[in-house]
């Protein structure tokens, strides 16, 4: 390859990677990136769009671009007895993923399998919806069910008090209604594989994004069901062995490490004062050989809240790791403290 096709290739590798985020000054962002003349710039844009990877609306300084779709495809499934998430794959999502790469396809097998399999096991309705989105960058999938919704079942099954409160569970892993016959693992993992993951149920939105911890926003418009986001870079590096490694160890593998964000249990103005919050936070970790605490969006937390956590549970729980991440000076003294006070008490 010469280097004059090969920087004409980077060029308009960086369009369609940025264009998302600059619709309408791609060819300014472009043109300042490589040091080259707008003109040069629009050759490659135009060259882009009679390739259609790239749709142009508008004229002149108003011009606009955006990914042109490559693939666009909707179907509904009937949940009945016979259908199996193996199956739907196969026949009618693969033919669209089989082009990419083999991890990206091994991370679109794993996701779109555990979450149609949720629906189909665990919803409760009658019906599977899904979408696939697919352009020059990134494919996006979007599954719906008509079900009672994902937080508002795990709610009721945990016998929670809100259902904001099913995120903070679903965030550590190894969740599930059904514990005869799902691991809880499916959900936690999926969410960690994509570059995002949303899902929303009710009154709750909840997204992940890579390398990114959980959050919680609230819906005012109800949302009956469950509806599943998840996109990624067609071409990532990443792999769906990197992930479970992260938080699998020893000779079985097992998946024994989580890490819990602390923000979760908090609402509105709240803060994390109380022993019972902290036993919010706590719930099921025990399942767990390393527990890491994400402490990033919290401001500060209380002396009960801490001593909860880094005195009574450690004590009572030797054999697991605790640690703490992503904590202001605040956070970090009153762990200290409760931390000091287990050392004495020991």
């Amino acid at each position: 390859m010469t280097k004059v096709r090969a920087r004409g290739e980077d060029i308009r590798r960086f369009i369609l990677e940025h264009v998302e985020k600059h619709p309408s000054d791609i060819g300014r962002i472009t043109s300042e990136h490589f040091e080259i003349t707008r003109q040069a710039i629009n050759k490659h844009l135009q060259k882009l769009c009679a390739e259609q990877a790239l749709k142009e609306a508008g004229k002149t300084r108003s011009r606009t671009y955006k990914l042109a779709p490559l693939v666009e495809y909707r179907e509904s499934f009937k949940i009945t007895e016979d259908l199996a998430e193996d199956l739907v794959w196969a026949e009618n999502i693969r033919p669209f993923i089989v082009p990419l790469p083999d991890n990206v396809q091994d991370i679109w097998h794993y996701g779109f399998t555990e979450m149609f399999n949720n629906a189909i096991d665990h919803s409760c309705g009658t019906e599977i919806r899904v979408r696939i989105r697919k352009n020059a960058i990134n494919t996006e999938m979007l599954l719906m069910d008509n079900g009672i919704g994902i937080f508002k079942k795990i709610q009721i099954a945990m016998n929670l008090l809100d259902e904001r409160h099913s995120i903070l569970e679903l965030s550590k892993g190894k969740l599930t209604t059904d514990p005869s016959n799902h691991s809880g693992e499916g959900i936690f993992f999926t969410s960690r594989m994509f570059d995002s993951f949303d899902i929303l149920s009710g009154n709750v939105f909840f997204t992940h994004q890579f390398g990114e911890e959980d959050w919680i926003i609230e819906n005012n418009d109800f949302s009956s069901g469950t509806s599943v986001w998840m996109k990624i870079h067609n071409h990532t590096a990443r792999t769906t062995k990197k992930i479970f490694n992260q938080f699998t160890s020893g000779d079985d593998f097992g998946f024994n490490k989580t890490v819990v964000p602390v923000k979760l249990a908090q609402y509105g103005e709240d803060k994390l004062i109380s022993r019972s919050q902290a036993k919010r936070v706590l719930a099921r970790v025990e399942l767990f050989k390393t527990v890491i605490f994400d402490f990033n969006g919290v401001e500060f937390i209380g002396q009960a809240f801490a001593d909860e956590i880094f005195r009574v549970f450690s004590l009572r729980h030797p054999e697991i790791s605790l640690m703490a991440i992503k904590a202001n000076d605040d956070v970090k003294k009153m762990i200290s403290r409760a931390k000091s006070a287990n050392i004495a008490a020991t």
